[in-house]
């Protein structure tokens, strides 16, 4: 039985969390935008890929509950009198999309893959900054982010296991994880989640 996901091959250096808090309504508004196209992907792939119909209930719920952390961001924002950003860019989720391969298939399993890596990676953020903070009411949500994003990132790699075999995913996921540790290496510190 392969493994549910992959340990993250670079951590984030620590005083990335220094920058989130400097800015933290911008974080918000970025993370806001990180839950709406998470709900929207897990919406696509279900769209894309009716015929998968081994994870289709776990995309449908993948979709509901991003867009209910979405919700809960949103009403986060409200109360600081923050808006809605039309969209931010994400140089970190463009790069990864860049090394999915083409063709149906290798295409399918890089984007479940791919999708692991951010979720491991979201979760990994996520328990840096509720670490980081002092109010309690958001240091408990961001530890609720954080496990819920590490469930998401396990939960791509099996719903990949029901079209792959075991080894080929992990050998595919740890290429894909090389290069995700690559990109995190070149980024640019932002107030956003990735």
């Amino acid at each position: 039985m392969a493994r549910r996901s992959i340990d993250l091959l670079l951590a984030t250096h620590p005083d990335w969390v220094k920058v989130v808090l400097a800015d933290f309504d911008a974080f918000l508004q970025d993370h806001a935008n990180c839950e709406r196209k998470a709900s929207a992907l897990a919406m696509s792939l279900v769209v894309k890929h009716p015929d998968r119909t081994r994870i289709l209930p776990t995309l449908i719920a993948l979709a509901q509950e991003e867009l209910e952390h979405f919700r809960q961001v949103y009403e986060l924002m409200v109360s600081r009198g923050l808006e809605l950003v039309k969209d931010i860019q994400d140089p970190y989720v463009n790069q990864l999309m860049a090394c999915m391969r083409h063709g149906r298939e290798p295409r399918f399993l890089d984007r479940l893959l791919v999708s692991s890596l951010v979720e491991c990676r979201g979760a990994e953020r996520f328990g840096i900054i509720a670490n980081a903070l002092d109010d309690e009411s958001l240091k408990a949500f961001y530890t609720a982010l954080w496990k819920a994003e590490t469930k998401h990132g396990h939960q791509f790699v099996d719903m990949a296991l029901k079209y792959a075999d075991p080894q080929t995913i992990q050998t595919r996921l740890q290429e894909l994880a090389e290069q995700e540790a690559e990109i995190v290496q070149r980024l640019e510190w932002r107030a956003s989640l990735h």
